[in-house]
C-alpha cells in the first residue's frame, strides 16, 4: 500500500535541530514557564502540588468549558481535547472518511488532512487560492469540485502558509457548498488570535452550520507548542464519536498539559498571551518587509493579515527545496520550501522572533542568494 509522507514535519525533523536559527516555526517564539507563570506563587504552589495522573481523558472539565468560551453558542459537551491540532485532524478524518469519500481543500494549505485522506485512499479535489488576487479563494473552483461524493471541505482560516483570513462572503460561499451536499466543514483555526492588522480575532465556523468541526491549539496564538495540546469543538454526538478514536490513538493529553493550558486560557492570562504573541508579529514582519524591500526585486508575496509566517515568491531559478537545503547547509537557517504547501518557487518566512535573530537570519540568507545571481 502506497503511503504519502507529511513532507512539512519530515524536512522538519531531518533539518530543524542542525541548523544555528529556525525560521519554520509557524508560531512565535515559545513562552518561558516562569513568565507563563508570572511569579503567581499560589500557582506555583499548586502545580508543584498536581499528581501526575492520568487527566479526564476527554480533558479536565476546566479547560474544556475555557475552550467552549472561545466559541459563540459553545459548552463543554462541544469540546474534546486532543494531543495538538495534529491529533484533531488526524482522528476527524478516521471518524468522517469512508471508502468511496472526497476531500474538498484549498491549495496551498497545511498538508495534514490532505495526506490522510491520500494515504486512507480517498480522492483530493483542491481549490485555489489566487496569489494575483491577494490569494483570495477561487469560489467557482471550488463550487465545481464539490460533488454529491463531497464527505467533507477542509480550509485553514487563517491560513497556513499565507496568513490570509478568509472574508465573510468567502466563508458563507464554503458553508453554501457543504450544505449543498451535506458535506462537513473541518476548519483548521489554529491561527485565531494572532491577526496583525487587526484587534477582533477571526470569526469562527463555528455556528455557521449544523456540521462544523472547528480545531484549535496552544501552539499559535499561544506560544505554548510544547505542551502539545489542542481540541476539536462540534456537535455533541460527532464529539463523542471522535473521543472513541482519541483512546486508541493518545488516550489522553498529560495532567500538567492540561492544568498548564487551563491556566493559559484563564481570563488573567489570555489576553496577556494574545498581546505578546501579536507583539512578536507586529514587529516581526516589518522586518521582514524592509529587509525584502533592500533585495533588487527578488521577492513578490501579498502581506499576511495574521500568522507568524509569510508565503514569499522568489525570482530565481532553483526548486524551492533545493533552495531551502542550500540555506540549512550554506546560511544554517532553514526555511519552509513550498513544496510542502503544494507551491514551488515560494518560502514559507517566519517572523515571530526577536529582530536581532532576525537580523542575523536574514543577512546570512542574503549572502547564499547572492551566491546564485
Amino acid at each position: 500500500m502506497s503511503f504519502t509522507p507529511f513532507n512539512l514535519e519530515y524536512v522538519q525533523s531531518i533539518w530543524e535541530q542542525k541548523v544555528d536559527i529556525n525560521l519554520t516555526e509557524s508560531g512565535v517564539h515559545p513562552i518561558r514557564l516562569d513568565h507563563l507563570l508570572d511569579g503567581d506563587e499560589g500557582k506555583v504552589a499548586d502545580l508543584m502540588s498536581t499528581e501526575i495522573n492520568y487527566p479526564h481523558v476527554n480533558g479536565n472539565p476546566e479547560l474544556r468549558e475555557s475552550i467552549a468560551q472561545l466559541y459563540d453558542g459553545a459548552s463543554v459537551p462541544n469540546v474534546l481535547v486532543t494531543v495538538g491540532g495534529a491529533e484533531a485532524n488526524n482522528i476527524i478524518m478516521q471518524t468522517l472518511m469512508r471508502p468511496g469519500d472526497e476531500l474538498v481543500t484549498m491549495t496551498p494549505t497545511y498538508k495534514q488532512v490532505w495526506g490522510l485522506a491520500e494515504n486512507a485512499g480517498n480522492v483530493v479535489k483542491p481549490f485555489r487560492m489566487q496569489p494575483d488576487k491577494g490569494w483570495a479563494l477561487d469560489i467557482d473552483e471550488m463550487n465545481a469540485q464539490v460533488s454529491d461524493k463531497t464527505r467533507l471541505i477542509a480550509v485553514v482560516n487563517p491560513n497556513n502558509p499565507t496568513g490570509y483570513i478568509m472574508t465573510d462572503d468567502e466563508m458563507d460561499a464554503v458553508v453554501a457548498a457543504a450544505d449543498r451536499v451535506g458535506a462537513w466543514i473541518l476548519a483548521d483555526e489554529v491561527y485565531r488570535g494572532a491577526e496583525r492588522l487587526q484587534e477582533e480575532e477571526t470569526r469562527s465556523f463555528y455556528g455557521l452550520y449544523d456540521k462544523v468541526l472547528a480545531v484549535g491549539s496552544m501552539s499559535k496564538a499561544y506560544g505554548l507548542p510544547g505542551l502539545r495540546i489542542g481540541w476539536v469543538v462540534g456537535p455533541p454526538d460527532m464529539v463523542e464519536d471522535i473521543w472513541r478514536r482519541h483512546e486508541y490513538t493518545t488516550i489522553t493529553a498529560t495532567m500538567l498539559s492540561n492544568v498548564l493550558a487551563t491556566h493559559a486560557l484563564s481570563p488573567e492570562v489570555r489576553p496577556r498571551l494574545i498581546k505578546r504573541t501579536r507583539d512578536f508579529i507586529r514587529k516581526g514582519f516589518p522586518a521582514l518587509e524592509e529587509w525584502m524591500a533592500r533585495q533588487d526585486g527578488m521577492f513578490h508575496y501579498t502581506p499576511s493579515q495574521a500568522s507568524a509566517v509569510s508565503f514569499i515568491g522568489y525570482n530565481l531559478d532553483i526548486n524551492s527545496t533545493e533552495l531551502m537545503e542550500k540555506l540549512c547547509r550554506e546560511a544554517s537557517v532553514f526555511v519552509g520550501a513550498g513544496d510542502s504547501f503544494g507551491m514551488d518557487y515560494h518560502l514559507r518566512v517566519a517572523f515571530g522572533q526577536d529582530k536581532a535573530v532576525l537580523d542575523d537570519a536574514f543577512s546570512r540568507i542574503e549572502k547564499t542568494l547572492k551566491s546564485l545571481l
